[in-house]
């Protein structure tokens, strides 16, 4: 059955090197995504792609 799943954001401001956001804009444009879109993905990406720390 179809379920409508409503997503929590929250506005944050990150200052990030300028040509990472060029390359950013570039990929989200030619894959038809928004560069938020694609942020996210990329973070959760690497979440769950990070290799354990023997700290945590």
């Amino acid at each position: 059955m179809f379920e409508i799943k409503k997503i929590d954001y929250i506005n944050k401001t990150f200052r990030m090197p300028v040509d990472l956001v060029d390359k950013l804009e570039v990929l989200a444009q030619n894959n038809g995504v928004s560069l938020n879109n694609l942020i996210v993905q990329c973070c959760e990406y690497c979440l769950k792609n990070l290799k354990p720390d023997k700290k945590s």
